[in-house]
This record gives C-alpha cells, structure tokens and sequence, in this order.
C-alpha cells in the first residue's frame, strides 16, 4: 500500500494577517470572559491626563486715552494666579495645586479667581510654595489668597463686587482676602495711585471696566498698568562672559516672535541677571520674562532687563 505524505503546516508559514486575526479573537474572549480589561487607545488615555486649563479673564496693557472712568482699580499682586473650581485650586493651566487641606476647608462650592500671594517683592517664594507637590505648612501660612473675580456669578462687574465680598466675609478666614476696587476721576489720578503702590512695593495696577461680564478671553475689558512694560521672549543661546563674568554667562540671546508677518527679533539680554543665573543660566529653548522702555526703531527693546524664567506649569 502506498503511503500518503502527511502535511504539516509550518509555524514560520503562517501569515501576518492570520497571527493578528487569531490574537484579536483571543483578546475578545478574554474580555467577554472578564478575564481582561479592554485597552483604551494611547491617543485617548493622553487626552484623559492632560490638565484642563480654566477658562480666565486675562488683561491687555493700559495706555493713555482710555476712559478711566469706566473702570474700577485695583493693585496688582504680583504671584500666582489661581482659580478655585469650587471644589479644588487650580493654577492657570488647569494644573491641580496642592495647597495643604486646611488652607481650603469650608471654601464655598463657587469658582473664585484670585493671586496667591506671599507679600511685596515674593514672587519667588509664592511660586516656589505653589509648585511643592507635598505642601508646606508653615510656607503656606505666608500665602494669601487674594480674591478678585467671582466668575460664575453673573452680571456685570459693578454688580459682582458686592457679591464677592459678602463670599469673602462669610467664609472669614485672614488668609482669603478680597481684593480692594475703588474708582479714579483721571489718567493723571490713576498715575499718581501707581507712583505711591510701587513706593509701597506694589508691582503696578489693574482696571476692571464696570460694565463687563466675565469672559475668559483676552480683551480691554482688563486692563494693567505698571511703570514699566514687560513681555516674554525664547532662549536661543548662551553668550560667552568676559572680564568679571569669564567663564559664566554674559548674556542671554532671546528672540521675541514676528507680527504681522514680519520675522522674529533677536537680541542679547544681560542686565538683570544674578551671579547664580549667570553660572546656571535658563536653558536654550526655555521662556523668560523682561521688562523695557518702549521700542528702538528697528522694533527691538529698549533698557531690557531680566525678570525671571516663565513656569509652564503655572
């Protein structure tokens, strides 16, 4: 009798299409059998995590011929902005603050926006008590939480004062404060507040138009006011110190962006840097603050002056 050949079917053969088939079907019984959990796309589980950031009323910078009258004003803190969710403290980027529980508790379940605040000239101790991930008490005993907007009440600004500051009486604790508005005949009156709250160590004013509501949006109807101007620009390099600073950062090359179609500016930024930041200057590509005298004629900024380095995450 002849002996049929037997076929085997040889692993290495088996097509691609075929492996993933059969894989599909077994990851399907596993899940139906509650054996196994269904995986969530990365795309979606990356969309889960990202912070939500509040929807803020941010300012635009005041100048002459605005009608003062409209507007209420106040005295710019210098911190950190944060908005209470009704449930939790948030910074700007919607990332979550971990502000000790007592520094909350009894907060009413309505939004607040505000500026944690350590005191005149401490920015840099605020930032550094926000973004400590364990809080420190005694650090945040130092901050203020200064209220200046209640966003979901409702109505114009005029009418959302008094409402605000009923909240802030009724939740009566010294470290929740809400922010003092008061009204200025002229651009001359609103000049001479700002000359005597930087003497007092304030950093300048801000202008709240009466008539407007809350709108999470850029827009006049915020206004600030400093003595100086001050924007932000992009690390692009180190420069080389000489002399005394051999060895260390002279300066740092920013670019601030194009408009209008026009390229970016470049330019260096030296003064106003310490010691410490010239041996550990912000890195390339990182965002730093400065402040100026107006423009030269080639648009690039005159008496710039280092502030700090921009935190993201605030």
């Amino acid at each position: 009798m002849t002996s049929r050949p037997i076929h085997r079917t040889n692993p290495s053969r088996v097509s691609a299409p075929a492996t993933c088939f059969r894989l599909k079907a077994l990851h399907l019984l596993l899940v139906f059998a509650g054996l196994l959990t269904p995986a969530l796309p990365a795309s979606a589980l990356a969309v889960s995590a990202a912070p939500q950031a509040p929807q803020l009323m941010l300012a635009k910078v005041y100048h002459p011929g605005v009608a003062v009258r409209d507007y209420w004003v106040s005295e710019k803190y210098d911190g950190v902005r944060g908005y209470w969710d009704g449930e939790k403290l948030l910074t700007r980027n919607g990332e979550r603050i971990a502000a000790p529980a007592w520094f909350t508790a009894g907060w009413p379940k309505v939004p607040m926006d505000g500026e944690l605040w350590a005191g005149h000239g401490q920015f840099a101790r605020a930032v550094s008590t926000v973004r400590q991930q364990s809080p420190d008490a005694a650090a945040w005993r130092a901050m203020r939480f200064m209220v200046f907007d209640l966003p979901a009440q409702g109505g114009i600004f005029s009418e959302r004062i008094p409402a605000l500051n009923g909240l802030v009486s009724r939740i009566d604790q010294p470290w929740v404060q809400a922010v003092a508005q008061s009204k200025v005949p002229s651009h001359g009156a609103l000049q001479a507040l700002m000359a005597a709250t930087v003497k007092q160590g304030g950093e300048g004013l801000m202008l709240h138009r009466g008539a407007s509501l809350y709108k999470g949006q850029r827009s006049d109807d915020l206004l600030k006011a400093k003595p100086h101007e001050d924007n932000e620009a992009r690390v692009v390099a180190h420069i080389p110190g000489q002399g005394k600073y051999a060895g260390m950062v002279g300066a740092l090359l920013v670019e601030i962006p194009g408009t209008a179609g026009k390229a970016g500016q470049r330019f260096k930024l030296g003064s106003g840097l310490s010691d410490e930041l010239r041996q550990n200057p912000p890195p390339v590509g990182s965002t730093v603050t400065y402040r100026f005298r107006g423009l030269n004629d080639s648009g690039i900024p005159r008496f710039a002056t280092f502030m700090r380095v921009r935190d993201d995450t605030l």
